[in-house]
């Protein structure tokens, strides 16, 4: 039923001549018939090639640059049903340099984008499933009604939203940065296939991450020479459509050069990369690495970069790590990743310097964020428990007995949950 409801035309809305008014009489999504098919083409070829990370991006690809405080001003005027006030009708002349329908799609595409990224984002960070504008209006025969988007967060048939994958992915660059700003740490599991990802999800987890052992031994790889890439990769982006944030361990880039890297990490969909600067045969250098996290960070603004740092893991002194770690930081790296790290006054002092990352250890994560980590990943744990208890499991059959494991449908849901979900 709310499929047909969605059919319907959008309710009228009366002409204008400046501000909020001119602004909803111009733009796509209060129109219907030839003036809205025109519109919906011009609305659609603004955002068809367009990569970008951040909401500042985008209001810079669309002409519209430092303008989100206008935006801001705008987006609770925007629908016909709220009341607009003078501040809004101000921004929206601010903003419309000239008063023709290709001005008004761009504003009005900016507004929608940081009403529903905004809104997504704070679902994510919750985990709550429900679409991020939870309700749309129609013109029945009876008069206008109110139509659930409950399984259509992004509307549905000639209402649609062109933007849907640029707003998805910006909501989940956000929701992921917000859940190092909390103050409890982010619980972040490692996944190596789909399958792990998506069970991951459905338990319950906010965030997924990859791990490069987990998908390198999967295909049969040593973890650590940069022979995964393409493995890697594909996973990544195979993940990017899960209805959570993704991040997605690099390890150094793969032996590409740091323009290469910066693409590719623009090019991958995900919320989060994980660069360290160990190498297969050593560490690289502070400027060599610094050099690296600049480049994908000026490339893909809005991707989490967490700067690993390979010092413990070779004995070196904590006065190098610190070092590194400022040196990232400085370089653009949005948090910090100590793979080793455990002494607590360690913990506490490098935790000031950005968000940090450390490996599911013995303390709680009560613990861990008292002492100030943001982010307990559990690297390549569960796959290697996951391994163990595949041995385990055809041991106990070979003897006679069997393991407790997910029933086949209950994967298939998992499966469908972790395609079909709205936010993804």
């Amino acid at each position: 039923m709310s499929e047909e409801l969605l059919r319907l035309p959008v309710p009228e809305v009366p002409p204008g001549e400046a501000g909020v008014a001119w602004l909803r009489s111009s733009v796509v999504r209060f129109s219907n018939g030839r003036e809205h098919a025109r519109r919906r083409a011009l609305t659609a070829g603004l955002v068809e090639d367009l990569d970008v990370t951040t909401l500042d991006e985008l209001a810079a690809a669309l002409g519209l640059p430092g303008s989100l405080d206008a935006i801001a001003e705008i987006a609770p005027c925007y629908q016909p049903h709220e009341p607009v006030t003078a501040a809004a009708d101000a921004a929206v002349e601010r903003l419309a340099t000239t008063h023709d329908e290709e001005t008004a799609a761009r504003i009005g595409l900016l507004v929608q984008a940081w009403a529903a990224t905004n809104a997504l984002a704070e679902h994510l960070v919750t985990g709550d499933q429900s679409p991020p504008v939870p309700i749309t209006r129609r013109q029945a025969p009876q008069g206008v009604v109110e139509v659930s988007l409950e399984h259509h967060p992004f509307g549905h048939g000639p209402h649609a939203c062109p933007g849907r994958r640029l707003a998805t992915r910006i909501a989940k660059n956000m929701a992921f940065r917000a859940l190092h700003h909390r103050d409890e740490p982010l619980i972040l599991p490692n996944a190596w296939d789909y399958a792990s990802a998506a069970a991951l999800h459905a338990a319950g987890f906010t965030a997924i991450g990859t791990t490069s052992l987990g998908v390198a031994a999967a295909h049969g790889i040593p973890d650590g020479m940069g022979l995964a890439g393409d493995q890697a990769v594909a996973l990544a982006k195979l993940l990017s459509t899960l209805p959570c944030p993704v991040t997605a361990d690099l390890e150094s880039g793969f032996g590409k050069p740091p323009r290469e890297v910066a693409e590719l990490v623009a090019d991958l969909g995900v919320a989060g990369v994980n660069l360290e600067d160990g190498r297969p045969h050593g560490l690289a250098t502070p400027e060599e690495q610094a050099a690296l996290i600049t480049a994908v960070k000026e490339r893909a603004p809005g991707v989490f970069l967490n700067a690993r740092i390979d010092t413990h893991w070779l004995g070196m002194a904590t006065g190098e790590t610190e070092d590194r770690a400022r040196r990232y930081v400085d370089a653009g790296a949005d948090g910090i990743f100590v793979a080793g790290l455990s002494e607590p006054r360690e913990i506490e002092k490098l935790a000031q310097l950005a968000p940090l990352n450390v490996l599911a250890q013995q303390r709680t994560p009560q613990e861990l964020g008292d002492l100030g980590v943001k982010r307990i990943s559990t690297g390549s744990l569960l796959f290697r428990a996951a391994l163990r208890h595949t041995v385990t499991t055809a041991q106990a059959v070979r003897d006679g007995g069997t393991s407790a494991a997910f029933s086949y449908d209950e994967v298939q849901a998992m499966i469908s949950r972790g395609t079909r979900s709205g936010a993804g």
